[in-house]
């Protein structure tokens, strides 16, 4: 195997070819955590801000010791800081390895000439092979800001791309992060197009097949709109950030892995994007497509199973709108060069019992270790992906996919499998449990004739998850079941007693998450 690309810089950090700046402050370390987006502060009354006419939310140029950052500044008024001083955030602090007292160069940063480009795009313009590459090179050097990356997701999702644009933004995002190439074939992989909360198939199908003597090196992304993603129940159970070359040595001993897509730098600009869809609650059809094959990509996939389940609450609510999705992602997989093949799954209601990181993991375990009580449709749905992967990439006849994984999982290799993965990733840990639990009961007999996956998942979200890795909810019914008075149908897990309360706000007035009709 070999890895192409290596070496991209990431978000926000890349050499600095200008040279130092004529402005220099003191930089201060001031423990702010703004997550993923860099961010500096600077007295109003600064030299540095008047002589260059800085002002509040303006991008700058931060340089310090040969790295560079552009970063979003932020006046203050108080005196937190010093004339002379330029404050960074965590995440900033990180990006140019300063320390206390360092001397910080500060500029304006070239202008950002992708922008227009994307201003094309809200004005109805096509996005190109031409256009595309400088937006994702600029997105990944962090040169937009957080309002520039919300205009671009949101042009995108007003104006839907069609299938060059897709294919164009695809390769586009693979060519700005690392690639990876394998000696062997086939490489195999499955993705689920999302929206139902619980189908954490993928850990299953991953040691389902790699069990089965196939390479599969599965990266996966943190939760967009959902409360838990794979990566995310994953980071439960053992290390996810893994470097790409830690990748290859689980991958080369194991045959497979799950790691976070991020932290290996194949197709940033995804990740980054990720962020802001999630602020936004957007995840569009094009955005979808180019994020789940450039990561297929970029991961050196050959042949591709896609998940797609339909429900009226679901992501993917109809049939027309699954075909529609289902010919793109084909389309522009084999554009790719990409051997793909989708399956429609039950969308109508969770998958599982568990919805959030710990609940999930706790779900896939179950299932790995043939317990009396996993959740079979957990089971059921993980085989059949697995099946149409084993028949896909030639290893199982025709037909006879299932009875292949399902012998794998029934005989424990599944199982064992998937433990010298999580050893080999890091380490395997226990799911922690949550502190605050609370039951949602049924008001009156019945039988369960709805289950709604948005509001659903939404309990979960406002319970904590997927920060609160023990937040959630676990689902205690199904659709067609018979209910009496006063009996659990979800409990809602919590981290602190406030999330707890938060969630319940939100449950009280949305009695019908779970509909029963009456006896």
């Amino acid at each position: 195997m070999t890895t192409e690309g290596e070496g991209h810089p990431i978000r926000g950090v890349y050499p600095n070819h200008t040279g130092a700046a004529a402005n220099t402050l003191l930089a201060r370390r001031l423990g702010i955590d703004t997550k993923e987006e860099l961010v500096a502060f600077m007295r109003a009354d600064c030299n540095v801000c008047r002589s260059e006419g800085l002002t509040s939310r303006a991008r700058v140029r931060l340089t310090h010791d040969g790295r560079t950052a552009i970063a979003t500044l932020y006046h203050l008024t108080s005196g937190l800081l010093a004339p002379g001083e330029v404050g960074l955030s965590e995440a900033t602090w990180q990006a140019l390895e300063a320390e206390d007292g360092a001397t910080v160069a500060i500029a304006h940063p070239a202008p950002v000439t992708s922008l227009s480009h994307v201003r094309g795009k809200v004005y109805g313009h096509r996005l190109t092979r031409t256009t595309l590459p400088p937006i994702l090179r600029d997105i990944v050097t962090g040169r937009y800001s957080d309002v520039q990356l919300s205009a671009f997701v949101t042009a995108c999702a007003a104006r839907p791309l069609d299938h060059d644009e897709i294919v164009a933004l695809t390769h586009a995002m693979v060519d700005v992060g690392d690639r990876l190439s394998w000696d062997t074939q086939p490489i195999a992989d499955k993705h689920c197009v999302g929206g139902l909360p619980g189908n954490r198939t993928t850990p299953i199908v991953v040691s389902i097949i790699a069990a089965c003597g196939l390479v599969m090196p599965k990266t996966s992304s943190r939760a967009i709109t959902s409360p838990a993603g794979t990566a995310d129940t994953m980071e439960v159970l053992t290390r996810v950030d893994l470097s790409v070359s830690e990748m290859r040595r689980v991958v080369e001993r194991e045959g497979g892995c799950i790691v976070w897509g991020g932290a290996v730098q194949m197709s940033p600009a995804d990740d980054i994007m990720i962020r802001v869809e999630r602020a936004l609650d957007l995840d569009s059809e094009g955005q979808l497509i180019a994020s789940v094959l450039s990561k297929k990509i970029a991961a050196g996939a050959t042949h591709l199973v896609l998940d797609i389940p339909v429900g009226p609450t679901a992501k993917v609510r109809n049939e027309e709108t699954a075909r529609f999705l289902e010919r793109s992602l084909l389309d522009v997989a084999k554009a790719s060069g990409i051997e793909a093949r989708t399956v429609w799954t039950d969308g109508t209601q969770p998958v599982g019992r568990g919805i959030g990181p710990a609940l999930e993991a706790r779900g896939v375990m179950a299932v790995l270790k043939n317990e009396p009580d996993a959740a079979p449709d957990l089971r059921s749905r993980s085989i059949a992906l697995a099946g149409a992967l084993l028949e896909l990439t030639g290893a199982a006849a025709p037909g006879q996919g299932e009875t292949m994984a399902s012998a794998v999982v029934d005989d424990g290799r599944a199982w064992a499998k998937f433990q010298r993965i999580c050893e080999a990733q890091g380490g395997m840990r226990v799911p922690p449990v949550a502190a605050y639990v609370l039951p949602v009961t049924a008001g009156h007999a019945g039988r369960v004739v709805s289950i709604d996956n948005r509001r659903l998942a939404m309990v979960a979200k406002l319970a904590g998850a997927p920060d609160a890795k023990a937040a959630g909810v676990e689902l205690h019914v199904r659709l067609a079941a018979e209910v009496t008075k006063g009996e659990p149908l979800f409990t809602v897990h919590a981290e602190t007693r406030g999330e707890l309360a938060y969630a319940m706000e939100y449950v009280m007035p949305n009695v019908d998450i779970i509909g029963i009709a009456p006896a």
